[in-house]
């Protein structure tokens, strides 16, 4: 139930002609301390509960608890959730052995393109696509649970 994912911005919308999977996402937050995270997530027709822990001091990894819930019950939780829903459109592409799933956020986090991939360990090697960009990893701004409270476009992006 430990989650090890790198997590990069990317730089091209390449990646959406080598995607084999698409799915929008809506997402809110039930709690977003530091130390743990509720998220409430409609994901296509299928509804989620996930408890997520604080990361590790390399930000590469942390507990996380995923459960299915009926689509009706989560539609019901996300009213309950605070302000700053997520709205996103997920991709999937396979690169090498990996499965590289990239965010494309609309609504207040509209700009923002940040591809996660999960890895085995937190020095597992794996192929970077050339739309990769800078790595952000571990910078707690692109959490969604962050992106939340705090929308991409009220960033300083001098």
């Amino acid at each position: 139930m430990i989650e090890i994912e790198r997590k990069f911005l990317v730089q091209s919308d390449v990646f959406k002609d080598q995607a084999f999977k698409s799915t929008r996402i809506v997402q809110g937050f039930l709690n977003t301390h530091k130390k743990r995270t509720v998220r409430v997530r409609l994901k296509g027709d299928d509804g989620f509960l996930t408890i997520k822990g604080e990361s590790s001091s390399s930000g590469l990894s942390r507990f996380e608890w995923e459960k299915n819930i009926p689509k009706e019950e989560a539609e019901q939780l996300l009213q309950l959730c605070e302000e700053g829903v997520i709205d996103k459109i997920r991709y999937e592409v396979k690169v090498d052995g990996h499965i590289f799933e990239v965010d494309e956020f609309f609504g207040d986090n509209k700009g923002l393109i940040v591809a996660e991939v999960e890895l085995n360990s937190e020095t597992e090697q794996f192929t970077k696509p050339s739309w990769l960009g800078q790595e952000v990893t571990g910078d707690v701004r692109y959490y969604n649970s962050q992106l939340s409270n705090n929308p991409f476009i009220t960033w300083d992006k001098a």
